[in-house]
């Protein structure tokens, strides 16, 4: 909560949502009433209806959200919204440097992602698992949006992935928009290992890969997979290379935001 509410951009609404925990949490919660645009501590049928139940109400023109033990870094919602407020062709946007926080909340490790593409997604290559050709999951802490972009992507987690609905929350706003990227932190992942996403890590993977069967995608095979990896690298490869991650809609590039200093203004490239 505290790396919400201490933003350096401060116009905007906080909506927590507990499942009737018993650990305190509703008496933090009362505490912080004040600076809460709603809350409440009551039975819920899981993760991903409370989040719904939090959108449901919400009136932000930006949207995300974040889970009890992850954390925002403090200029997420500033960067965020410049880019928003500037730049109206992006409609999602994340980082290409996802944090991982320890249990204590100290920064340990900050990936190098190589850009999204939906083409790619739809492949598999954001899937979590530890294939090799993987190129990293789209962190859900460090994703932002347009309520345009939710409410035409149908306004709702589905919560028949009781693990994946973000994934396939990802698959419906690919529909409409690519994703685009900064190269900035914006958020954390907060690994303390008792976590669903690490206690059934394999049930979110096979409920991602429904997703992608049920968006008509096919994971690559293994040629495939290298191509994809090395791709990454595009001005690395030869040209007969580069074609072939063409013709399998295997793009090496991708949409991204960039900061030009000169102009104190956000620009988009191509990476």
């Amino acid at each position: 909560m505290a790396s919400v509410l201490t933003q350096s951009y401060p116009n905007f609404e906080y909506r927590v949502i507990d499942g009737g925990s018993t650990d305190g949490t509703a008496q933090i919660l009362q505490d912080y009433s004040a600076k809460l645009a709603f809350w409440c501590s009551e039975p819920d049928s899981g993760q991903y209806d409370a989040i719904n139940k939090g959108f449901q109400h919400s009136t932000g023109d930006i949207m995300a959200w974040i889970n009890s033990d992850d954390m925002y870094v403090s200029w997420a919602f500033q960067v965020a919204n410049e880019i928003f407020s500037t730049l109206p062709e992006v409609e999602w946007l994340t980082t290409l440097c996802p944090i991982v926080w320890s249990t204590t909340g100290a920064a340990t490790y900050c990936a190098q992602r190589g850009g999204y593409t939906r083409q790619g997604f739809f492949r598999g290559e954001n899937i979590p698992h530890n294939r090799w050709y993987a190129l990293g999951a789209i962190q859900q802490e460090s994703v932002f949006w347009r309520r345009s972009l939710w409410e035409k992507a149908g306004a709702y987690l589905d919560t028949a992935y009781p693990l994946a609905a973000d994934f396939e929350l990802w698959a419906r706003f690919f529909q409409y928009a690519d994703l685009y990227t900064v190269s900035v932190p914006l958020g954390g992942f907060r690994f303390h290992g008792n976590q669903r996403s690490v206690t059934q890590a394999e049930q979110y993977i096979a409920e991602a890969y429904q997703v992608i069967e049920a968006y008509g995608g096919r994971p690559m095979g293994k040629i495939q997979g290298i191509v994809t990896k090395l791709a990454k690298d595009y001005l690395l490869l030869p040209y007969a290379v580069r074609r072939q991650a063409t013709k399998w809609g295997l793009k090496a590039t991708h949409k991204h935001c960039a900061y030009n200093p000169a102009t104190q203004r956000w620009w988009i490239s191509d990476l």
